[in-house]
């Protein structure tokens, strides 16, 4: 009784985890902005006056507007910053509440409380819980899009499961406009089940599948109509795309990926310079001091590996820029495309465990990034095999999700990633592997 009580009320259950994500907010936010901040602080403010980005030639399109719209109300009423920040608070244990509520149907409770105990715990995804990022609102929706999956795909009937059907395609083309990469996971996912579905009509699976990502392509729509009109592109999601790209294809032997800014504006200690000095702003400005201090001699390296480019991609300004960093991001790769194969190596390292960046001296921090995916790596290798062997006996939901997963790693690897591209698809992760071991693998910790 006792645990039927705590599965009806999985608020309850985690609510200890709210209070300390609340207490780290409160204990490591500033009112000073990092990185891309501001830039999400601007787009909201820009929606607040009919626009998302300037006109041409000077188009920016450095983010989807999904998370800048979640802020829009917040700075419309001029909330402080310390408020807007505990909102990701509330949005990671509700990540753990969805993430529970989706997996006590399909596996024991004690596999599900475990797999949400894990989540709760992860601390790689309090990096930006302190920050006005859009990492800790993906994973929410990552979380909020299992449950909804699961749910679409339970009911017999079409028309009970309705709601979740459409709600599934809202939440997973909002992801697209939060994390633009999954446009492109939306893509082919929308191709590869209309196949499916044309081969085999009469799967009441395929055609749900493809009724979940119509309706995530109709909530992209207007988006993709607003940078139609804006660049003439079709299907064209953001500008910093190409620059994304070029750091993966540096020619460098010292250099492993990573991405930097433009090789002028940054300095020895890594902090951008600001009229040929070091400075740091506060008070409602920007602070791009970076977390990480580059090793001496950076700043001449990247100038001298970089420079040449830069002088000809800094001549152009919006979707032309971007077009520039993509021409020198082919010929490199064609003129060298093992190093390119070696940059993704070193991405996978990155994405999994935070190293190796360039030009960043080792610290001991990076040790604390090995245990949590170093036990997610293990056991996701264990399960491959199983699911190999069971693929049609998967539960139809979870393939979908696995797709999801997939397609999102995959081209995560191609354009240079952090750790933080891999926590907001950790959810998917770990529903596929407590369902694998539920289905696979028994555990004994007393002696027979």
């Amino acid at each position: 009784m006792k645990n039927i009580r705590l599965t009806r009320n999985p608020y309850l259950l985690f609510s200890p985890f709210l209070l300390f994500y609340i207490v780290v907010v409160l204990l490591l936010q500033s009112n000073i902005f990092w990185g891309d901040e501001l830039s999400y602080l601007t787009q909201a403010q820009n929606i607040l006056h009919g626009f998302y980005s300037p006109p041409a030639p000077n188009i920016q399109l450095r983010n989807g507007p999904g998370y800048p719209i979640i802020l829009v109300p917040f700075v419309a009423l001029h909330v402080s910053l310390v408020y807007i920040k505990l909102l990701n608070a509330f949005f990671l244990y509700l990540s753990i509440v969805f993430l529970f509520k989706a997996l006590i149907q399909m596996v024991s409770f004690r596999k599900a409380l475990i797999a949400g105990l894990f989540w709760g715990c992860y601390y790689n995804a309090l990096d930006f819980i302190f920050m006005l990022y859009s990492e800790v609102f993906t994973v929410f929706l990552v979380s909020v899009l299992v449950y909804f999956l699961i749910k679409a795909f339970d009911a017999v009937d079409l028309k009970k499961s309705k709601k979740y059907i459409y709600g599934s395609g809202f939440i997973l083309g909002y992801i697209v406009l939060t994390k633009v990469i999954f446009g492109y996971v939306l893509l082919f996912m929308l191709i590869g089940s209309a196949l499916l579905w044309l081969i085999n009509r009469h799967a009441a699976n395929y055609k749900r599948g493809i009724i979940i990502l119509f309706v995530a392509f109709a909530t992209v729509i207007p988006y993709l109509s607003y940078t139609y009109y804006l660049t003439g592109r079709v299907f064209y999601w953001s500008t910093t795309g190409g620059n994304n790209l070029y750091w993966m294809s540096g020619l460098a032997e010292e250099e492993y990926g990573s991405w930097f800014p433009d090789p002028a504006t940054v300095g020895y200690t890594g902090i951008p310079l600001v009229n040929g000095k070091e400075e740091t702003q506060q008070g409602g400005q920007l602070n791009l001091k970076n977390r990480t201090i580059y090793t001496p001699g950076a700043a001449d390296s990247i100038k001298l590996h970089h420079q040449k480019y830069f002088e000809e991609i800094n001549k152009y300004t919006g979707v032309e820029r971007d077009d520039a960093y993509k021409r020198v991001v082919m010929e490199n790769i064609k003129s060298h495309p093992g190093k390119f194969i070696k940059n993704c190596i070193s991405n996978i390292g990155r994405i999994l465990f935070n190293y190796p960046y360039s030009y960043t001296p080792q610290k001991p921090g990076t040790l604390f990034r090995l245990p949590l995916n170093g036990i997610l790596v293990v056991l996701i290798l264990f399960c491959v095999v199983p699911t190999f062997l069971n693929w049609q006996r998967i539960i139809y939901p979870l393939r979908f999700l696995l797709f999801i997963a997939l397609l999102y790693l995959g081209g995560s690897i191609f354009g240079s990633a952090e750790i933080r591209m891999f926590t907001v698809i950790v959810p998917i992760l770990l529903v596929w592997i407590a369902c694998i071991i539920q289905k696979s693998m028994k555990i004994n910790l007393k002696f027979d």
